[in-house]
């Protein structure tokens, strides 16, 4: 049997996170990697988002991590319309109420939040704020995924997200990986990185 393989990639702004679609729309099989057979997203990022996918041939790995008893911490790199407060900064750490599945109000878990400087070298994703629109950059982590959640949890404190980008889950990091670039990295070190098993 051929040993599992697992990718990094640092998905780009427009693409949808899987290979087959009935629309007209950008796929992961249009970045130039030759990915093997059998290869699939752990999780998503929605069309809008960018940053750090992974993808495995190994058809456990998304049980594993997102269905695990221990949470596994997601890092995102925000931008948001508007000059956000530390008072606003407090009040997404401490939770804020979203609306979840069937319009019921969730209040989301305490979460890492801070304000922060807009990144150097950014790459840029063809949607872009005008440099004289008013802007924060926030860098929250948390360990729940609900639908949307980051993007609702901005939207709650009247600053809509204009960038997201994921930048790291657990201890793999995107690092410089440009948009559209495929990273390989072996099992044991993606185990390790991710606290799996």
């Amino acid at each position: 049997m051929d040993q599992d393989r697992y990718f990094i990639l640092n998905k780009p702004y427009d693409m949808v996170s899987q290979f087959v679609s009935t629309h007209e729309v950008p796929l992961l099989g249009d970045v130039l990697f030759d990915f093997p057979e059998g290869t699939h997203a752990i999780g998503r990022l929605d069309k809008n988002s960018e940053g750090m996918l992974l993808l495995t041939t190994n058809k456990k790995i998304t049980r594993l991590l997102f269905q695990s008893v221990v949470p596994h911490t997601r890092t995102y790199l925000i931008q948001v319309r508007g000059i956000v407060t530390e008072s606003t900064v407090e009040a997404l750490k401490q939770g804020v109420t979203i609306p979840v599945k069937g319009g019921v109000d969730y209040i989301t878990k305490p979460c890492d939040v801070s304000l922060v400087e807009k990144p150097l070298n950014l790459f840029s994703s063809g949607y872009e704020l005008h440099e004289r629109v008013p802007s924060s950059w926030l860098h929250i982590t948390l360990t729940e995924g609900k639908f949307h959640q980051v993007r609702k949890m901005v939207d709650a404190v009247r600053h809509p997200c204009k960038r997201l980008i994921r930048i790291s889950i657990e201890d793999i990091h995107l690092e410089e990986l440009k948009p559209g670039e495929v990273k390989e990295v072996g099992e044991d070190d993606f185990f390790r990185k991710l606290r799996l098993g």
